[in-house]
Formats: structure tokens, C-alpha cells, sequence
């Protein structure tokens, strides 16, 4: 059997990957090891300070794995890392009565002898550390340049909030509810924390600014709008060395190849400068044939890739992609959402109205719904009838007509992202769910050869791996329910389609129920060479943006405005728990805080400093909540008595520090759970 040293020896890359992994992990360690030792040396300081015995100095919880006596204190290390004490003569939380002791009260060197502005000062000073400490390692991260994905759509998801207010890709934020938005990450957390309405400001991709209202969506964990961060226009490059695109796109067939890191400038002579370009030119293409330009970066001198330096620059050719079909057409849903400004809201469209014909065109007989969108696109500026089945007030249907003039806006970019997500209709502004019952079988096709029939419906569908996939970064089994046990999925067709398309090389499993019959049937999706796919297989990195100081003084600056945010984020998230409208199961306790920074640790150290300095902020919050046993709950105490001129009842005291240190204790006991259990660590 080959020892260790042997296969490291034969795989240079593992041995990189293996001492890469070691040096992250010590980076984590000494960093989360770092915000709760300064914390506690907050405490040990100010009590040294004031002459207060010390009587030890611990980081983490449990049996001593390191400890030593220096003069009148013992400075331990303990085998759980989670935390630490300082504990002082008159002063344990293990041991409350202390507090109240009139024994130990008459020793002039204890806690509970000293005024209560030198125990106040004693309590908060851990907290007043933990924010001098973030501050210097949010500031030392700005010096050295902290890298961040721009406050720009990606993608809009179909019926979502964003969707709805008519945000589009490319548009950059920059004001979210009154706050400054710098990085996607704003976006998210004032989304997440929002208890209504925000107003949303920003610039389109030509630079026009907008306003809007957007209402986040309340049915998760977390109020969310429905937008994805946007891509480079550089090429991904996996670790494993996989191809830069999914096996069987016409991106892994260019030729020549492309590689990992390549960036791509042109498209047949004509610049790109966003992501969004690029996605543009493609839908104008269509079934063409293009030519790429691409610039790939040169080697420096320690052997990696220098993406700063000029590249060769290779021209590569592209060929088309083509959506993949069965044959089936599906019936339509009621319509889930109608856009703001929309020709659809011009119209007279309500939300529930199911399409049910586009001029003379039947929907699921003589049109596909899911051409609907590059179907409506075709027919912009012209206006056009659409009929509509409408529900009545005192219940049943009528077919309404409505004239649209749809607008000229492509199908098929804001593609369903998630299951439960709608097809978007953008040319007239509409988002439609596809039910997966069948309406129609092509003559010819995949379906009518396994002998799928109208009025079926598909329960499942599944993508297992192709041969050619194996160990590519996407080579697990796709399946999607579409079981009409689960109302929210009725709409799951157009998410399933979407899958097809990503996995061009897979067959197509379906479970088909008819009446109280149910059988599984293998199809083989043929492409449709009149109808392009808009999208051709590219793996893209997620734009960055970096922020960097160039003094000293803007360092700070930098870092004292990072440190706010994430003292107001912390208090924002705790209003959002207590007020319902953030899940309890959105929380990580110490195992996925120690995961979440290893991560991190992987983008660098700035990265992992601007981690550090928001769990410093998360430290000094959390710790001065009004809860007994935590400094907040001391300051309570302290604070009656400064008020009163008396110690607390004994009674209540002992009382409310237990009490504390139970919920402290399930908190913690919670949060491992939802580390093991929920987020799966």
C-alpha cells in the first residue's frame, strides 16, 4: 500500500491542495482564536487596571489543554474553542452568589468590592475591544485590497419581487431603502432584513437612473426579491482541471478549445463589456455561427497564470445551441405575476388570467406555450389579441380579449432559476406557470414514439449522468417533482424544460400517470433546429470589483463604514427574528461560523480579516444584549445599582443568572443543531 509521503510525492497538485487546506485551517484558528482573545484581554486589562484579582485567564471551554499560573493568574487553553472567561475574585458566572457574597465584598481587590464605574467599565470593556479589533482588521483588509461581486443584477427570476417592480439584468443599485448599496452582498442582507416595501434607486446599463418599489417575498426563511449576482466574462478554470463549459454545449466544442481564464473581449469584432453584452449578441446570433475573441493570460514568474498581464489573444469559433425537445406541448397556469409598466399591465392583464390563445393561435394545439416568449418577441410593436380566461366574481370563467403590443425583449434569459419558479414572458410583461399536463403529442417526435398521449401527466423528471460527465463539476442526477401532490410545483414544467437544456448530452427519464396508471419511459430529446437556445454552455467566474485604500487615514475610514454596517446588520437581524420576519432556522451556531470562515479563508486573507471584523461586531452585539450571564446582563445589574445606590436581591440575581445561562446554553445547543441537522456541516 503507498504511504502518504509517496502519493503526495506523485501528486504535486495534492500536496498543494493538502498544504493550501492546512494553511487555511490555521488561518481560521488563529483568526477566530484572535476575536476571542482580544475580547478577553478587554476584560483582563481593564480588571488589572482597576486592582481586581484575576484569578484566571481562559480561551475556550472545558479540560485544560495548555495551563500555566504567572504571578496571582492562570492562563489556560481548553478543549472547546468556543469562547472564554476571565474570572475574577467576586466575579463567576459558574459561581453567582459571589456577586453578592459579604465576604468576599470586603477583600479590596475583588469584582464586587469596586464602584460600580470601574465594574461597569470592567463588563463593557470586552465588547469596546472586539469593536477597536474589528475596526483594525476591517481596516488592515481595506489596505490590502478587499474583493467584492458589484451591486449588479445577474438575473431577474421570473414572478419574483424584482421582477415584478421591473428591475432588469445589468442594472447596477445603488440605494436600497435609504442605505448605500456597494457589493451584491447589501442587496441580500437589506432584502433579508426588510420588514416591508424598499425603495430601490439605481442606473440601467445605459447609465438612465430609476426608482422603484420592490416588496420582498415573505414565504421562506428570509424575505428575499428574486436577483442573481452577474458573471465576467472570464472563463471558469476547476481546480479538478474539468472542461470550462458542461460536456455536449457548444461552448466544449469551440474551436480551437478554450481554456480556464480566458477572457473573452469580442464577439465576431464587435467589444463586450459586461456580461450582459455578451448574453445580447448571442440572442441576436441565434442559429449563426460566431467567432470569439478571447485573451489568455500568460504565465508570470511563479508559474501561475498572471491575469494582469497582457494575453494572446486567440480567436475561436463558436457554433449555435438548439433547445432541446420531446414533442410535448403542456397546457398554461393562471398567470402569477404581471410587470410594472408592462404593455401586459397597459393592456388590462390581471394576475390568475390563463392565455389561452395569441391570435388565432390555440394555446397547447397550435402553440407551444413555451414558445410564447420568443413567439411574442417576433411580433414587438404590433399589436396583438390575446385571449384570456378570466375568472368571475360569483365563480366560473370567461374569455376576455385583450390588445397588447408587445415590446422588442427576448425570451429565455431570465429563465425559471428554481423549481417553483414561472416562465417569463418579457416582450409583453407577463410570468405564466406551465403546467405539465399534456395537450399535445408532435407527430414524429421523442414523445409520440414512447407513446406518451394528451391528457397525461408527467409526474417526474429525471437527468442521470452521461459517461462523458463523469467527474465534471456537474455530474450528479437532475431530478424534478412535478407531482400534482404539491401545489407549488404545478408550475415545475418550464424549470424542468430548463434542465434539459443544461444537460445536453443526458436522455430524459419521465414518470407519466394516466387515469390510475403510472409508468417510467426513457426519451431521447432531439434538438429543434429552427428554435436557438440563447445560451451556449459558458462557465463563467462572478464579477469582482476590488476595494482598496491608498492611505492609511481612508483605510480607517473604510473600515470604521464596514464596522457600522455590520453593527446595524446584526441589530437589524435581531429585530427581523423577534419581529418573525427572519426564520430562527436561517441562524449557524459555531460550526458553521468556523465552516463559513474557512470558506472564506480560501479568497484570501483580507477576505478572511473583513470575516473576522464581523464577527468581532456579531461578538460585541450579542455579548451586551440585556441577557444574564452575558456583559449586557451585568450592565443591567450594575445599572439598577448605580441607580438605586444598592445591590440587587440576591435571590432575584442567583435567579436570573441561571436563567440566563440555560437559554444561553439551548441557543447554543440549538444553533449546533441547525449546524448539523439543517445546514448539514
Amino acid at each position: 500500500m503507498e504511504s502518504l509521503e509517496f502519493v503526495l510525492q506523485m501528486n504535486p497538485c495534492l500536496l498543494a491542495n493538502t498544504l493550501s487546506s492546512i494553511q487555511n485551517i490555521l488561518y481560521v484558528a488563529i483568526g477566530l482564536g484572535m476575536v476571542i482573545f482580544f475580547h478577553e484581554l478587554g476584560h483582563f486589562a481593564v480588571a488589572k487596571w482597576c486592582d481586581v484579582h484575576v484569578e484566571q485567564f481562559s480561551i475556550g471551554f472545558g479540560p485544560a489543554l495548555l495551563a500555566k499560573r504567572w504571578g496571582e493568574t492562570v492562563y489556560a487553553l481548553r478543549a472547546i474553542p468556543f469562547g472564554g472567561y476571565v474570572q475574577m475574585l467576586g466575579q463567576d458566572d459558574a459561581d453567582p452568589s459571589q456577586l453578592t457574597s459579604e465576604e468576599i465584598a470586603a477583600d479590596p481587590r475583588s469584582f464586587s468590592s469596586k464602584p460600580v464605574w470601574q465594574r461597569m467599565a470592567i463588563i463593557s470593556a470586552g465588547v469596546i475591544m472586539n469593536l477597536i479589533t474589528g475596526l483594525i482588521f476591517c481596516a488592515i483588509a481595506f489596505s490590502m485590497g478587499v474583493e467584492s461581486i458589484p451591486a449588479i443584477v445577474g438575473s431577474v427570476e421570473p414572478g419574483h419581487p424584482a421582477w415584478v417592480a421591473g428591475l432588469e439584468r445589468g442594472d447596477r443599485i445603488e440605494k436600497m431603502g435609504g442605505r448605500t448599496v456597494r457589493s451584491f452582498e447589501d442587496i441580500s442582507i437589506s432584502a433579508a432584513l426588510s420588514t416591508g416595501p424598499i425603495d430601490v434607486e439605481g442606473k440601467r446599463r445605459d447609465n438612465t437612473p430609476f426608482k422603484t418599489v420592490v416588496i420582498p417575498d415573505t414565504t421562506g426563511n428570509r424575505p428575499s426579491i428574486g436577483v442573481s449576482f452577474t458573471s465576467s466574462l472570464r472563463l471558469m478554470k476547476y481546480a479538478s482541471g474539468d472542461p470550462t463549459a458542461l460536456p455536449g454545449t457548444p461552448a466544449a466544442a469551440a474551436s480551437p478549445p478554450l481554456q480556464g481564464l480566458d477572457l473573452i473581449t469580442h464577439v465576431d469584432g464587435t467589444e463586450v463589456k459586461s456580461f450582459q453584452d455578451l448574453e445580447d449578441i448571442l440572442v441576436a446570433k441565434g442559429g449563426e455561427t460566431v467567432t470569439l475573441t478571447v485573451s489568455r493570460p500568460p504565465k508570470g514568474a511563479n508559474g501561475l497564470p498572471d491575469l494582469d498581464a497582457p494575453g494572446e489573444v486567440i480567436q475561436s469559433r463558436v457554433g449555435p445551441g438548439h433547445f432541446r425537445t420531446l414533442g410535448l406541448s403542456m397546457d398554461t397556469g393562471p398567470t402569477t405575476a404581471v410587470r410594472k409598466g408592462s404593455p401586459a399591465e397597459k393592456a388590462g392583464f390581471l394576475k390568475n388570467d390563463k392565455i389561452v390563445k395569441v391570435g388565432d393561435k390555440a394555446i397547447g394545439t397550435a402553440l407551444n406555450p413555451l414558445r410564447l416568449p420568443d413567439e411574442l418577441n417576433l411580433l414587438a410593436g404590433k399589436e396583438v389579441e390575446i385571449t384570456v380566461a378570466r375568472q368571475k366574481e360569483g365563480g366560473g370563467n370567461q374569455e376576455v380579449v385583450l390588445k397588447v403590443t408587445p415590446e422588442a425583449s427576448p425570451g429565455w434569459l431570465d429563465a425559471p432559476l428554481r423549481a417553483g419558479d414561472a416562465l417569463a414572458v418579457p416582450a409583453i410583461g407577463v410570468a405564466i406557470q406551465v403546467v405539465p399536463v399534456v395537450v399535445s403529442v408532435d407527430p414524429g417526435s421523442p414523445g409520440e414514439m414512447a407513446g406518451i398521449k394528451p391528457g397525461q401527466r408527467v409526474l417526474k423528471l429525471a437527468l442521470v449522468p452521461h459517461p462523458d460527465e463523469a467527474g465534471g463539476p456537474e455530474s450528479k442526477t437532475v431530478e424534478v417533482d412535478l407531482g400534482d401532490k404539491n401545489q407549488n410545483n404545478v408550475n415545475n414544467w418550464a424549470f424542468a424544460f430548463v434542465q434539459m437544456q443544461r444537460y445536453p448530452l443526458r436522455k430524459v427519464t419521465l414518470t407519466v400517470k394516466e387515469d390510475s396508471e403510472i409508468r417510467t419511459i426513457v426519451l431521447d430529446p432531439v434538438p429543434d433546429e429552427a428554435w436557438p437556445y440563447p445560451r451556449r454552455g459558458f462557465a463563467m467566474y462572478p464579477a469582482k470589483i476590488t476595494q482598496r485604500a491608498t492611505s492609511f487615514s481612508e483605510a480607517f475610514k473604510m473600515g470604521y463604514s464596514n464596522m457600522e454596517k455590520s453593527v446595524l446588520n446584526i441589530y437589524m437581524t435581531l429585530r427581523s427574528l423577534f419581529t418573525g420576519h427572519l426564520s430562527v432556522f436561517e441562524l449557524h451556531g459555531p460550526l458553521g461560523i468556523a465552516r463559513a470562515a474557512y470558506e472564506i479563508s480560501k479568497l484570501g486573507i483580507s477576505s478572511l480579516l473583513i470575516f473576522l471584523g464581523f464577527l468581532s461586531a456579531n461578538l460585541a452585539v450579542i455579548n451586551f444584549l440585556p441577557i444574564p450571564m452575558l456583559d449586557g446582563g451585568h450592565m443591567v445589574f450594575l445599572g439598577y445599582e448605580a441607580i438605586t445606590r444598592k445591590k440587587p436581591n440576591e435571590k432575584v440575581q442567583i435567579a436570573a443568572t441561571y436563567a440566563g445561562m440555560a437559554f444561553v446554553l439551548g441557543l447554543m445547543l440549538f444553533v449546533i443543531c441547525l449546524d448539523l441537522f439543517v445546514h448539514k456541516f
